[in-house]
């Protein structure tokens, strides 16, 4: 029969068990869990956890804990080498020692870290978001976009307290050329887990909000080691897709996010993003002013050689007037001239007309006719032409040349 042990027994058996057999430094990866970072002098307390790559479900957990006395030092190296804090979701390699505390049970303690893991880490997750990217078809879509030639109503998506807002506001307004922006802050989480959602909910109010002419994202001021928190698939999916231009403005010199490389244009500070937008709009004045002065130039010449046009024809109009004059006189002259000449001819030939017209008519005449022997026959004041036309008993007048005679047709027969 088993011998019955008390937990804290078993405890100091497994204790026994891990000095005595776990007595080295390991050097272990996996990510940040349920982080508690101290105020300055304390404590460090965490626990690092290992996901399936499939299903991101968690097989593998042990507490940590990093002493105040190491954990200063740890934190200021990792921070300057890596760009980063110790916080939940953070990839680490750490070099550890295995404890086990008869109340406390399991946990390891922290004795340094690998920086240049991390490092690699968070550029092999920024990597493989700009390879998703990619592989959609999506990375340069907001870069195709065409920057609108006049920049005045500005959405900004940044917190509403941050230095940097504001300094880019008062850049704006007091721009040298005096041009006239209209702001409109959208405020949004520029730290921490919630930064992506935060982010796209404020792009979807612009959308919602009315028109504007650019998309603005700063955040200004903050530790180099919050920017990974723009490293998200969704948000930089979001803004590539977006239908405006969308600037940023929210890292140092050196510093690069995802949304870097899929925004319309990447500046590095928010004075930054104010200075080129003052630009562009200088930029913009000047071709106007430009085309401004090629007009007004091109519009005086016309207006000069029209002048001159009109002063030409001035100088040369009564000439011309007094050419035509001339020309309709001559015209008018040889016209009467021909008319002079064609009237008596016209005459000449009616007259002959008439003549002939007139012997004619004298030959027609029926008293000449008569004259000569012959007759002329009328029925009822017709004049006969042949018998059909005649019936028994009608009378008819004979016309001769010495007077009429009377007759009453008997008989109508033919040859």
């Amino acid at each position: 029969m088993n011998e019955v042990l008390t937990l804290f027994e078993l405890n100091s058996l497994i204790h026994d068990v891990i000095e005595e057999n776990f007595d080295e430094q390991y050097w272990v990866t996996g990510e940040l869990s349920d982080v508690s970072t101290p105020a300055f002098g304390g404590h460090f307390y965490g626990e690092l956890v290992q996901k399936d790559e499939e299903s991101d479900r968690i097989v593998a957990r042990a507490r940590i804990t990093c002493w105040a006395r190491n954990y200063n030092i740890i934190r200021l190296r990792f921070q300057k080498e890596a760009g980063e804090t110790l916080r939940k979701g953070l990839q680490v390699k750490l070099l550890v020692e295995i404890n086990f505390h008869e109340q406390y049970g399991y946990s390891l303690n922290v004795v340094d870290i690998d920086s240049t893991f991390t490092l690699g880490d968070l550029a092999k997750r920024r990597r493989e978001i700009l390879q998703q990217l990619e592989k959609d078809g999506i990375l340069h879509d907001n870069q195709s976009l065409s920057l609108p030639r006049l920049l005045k109503r500005i959405a900004v998506i940044s917190s509403a307290t941050a230095a940097g807002y504001g300094d880019f506001c008062h850049q704006l307004e007091d721009n040298d050329y005096g041009f006239h922006f209209d702001i409109q802050l959208f405020p949004a989480v520029m730290q921490g887990e919630q930064v992506p959602e935060s982010i796209i909910a404020a792009l979807e109010a612009i959308l919602q909000e009315g028109e504007f002419d650019l998309v603005v994202i700063i955040r200004g001021g903050g530790a180099s080691s919050d920017l990974s928190d723009f490293d998200s698939y969704e948000l930089a999916a979001c803004i590539a897709l977006y239908p405006l231009p969308v600037l940023t403005g929210i890292g140092h010199e050196r510093d690069e996010t995802v949304l870097d490389y899929v925004a319309h244009t990447r500046v590095k500070t928010p004075t930054a993003a104010a200075t080129f937008i003052i630009e562009h709009q200088a930029e913009e004045a000047a071709l106007l002013d430009d085309l401004y002065q090629r007009i007004t130039y091109s519009a005086k010449e016309q207006i000069q050689r029209e002048k001159q046009r009109l002063e030409h024809q001035r100088a040369v109009l009564p000439l011309r007037f007094t050419n035509l004059i001339q020309d309709k006189q001559s015209s008018l002259r040889l016209f009467r001239q021909r008319l002079l000449t064609a009237i008596p001819q016209q005459f000449e030939r009616e007259h002959h007309r008439q003549e002939l017209l007139k012997k004619r008519l004298e030959i027609l005449d029926p008293k000449l006719l008569l004259k000569r022997g012959y007759t002329i026959t009328t029925c009822g004041g017709k004049l006969v032409r042949n018998f059909e036309s005649l019936a028994e008993g009608e009378v008819l007048t004979t016309q001769t040349d010495k007077g009429e005679i009377y007759s009453k047709v008997v008989l109508c027969k033919k040859n």
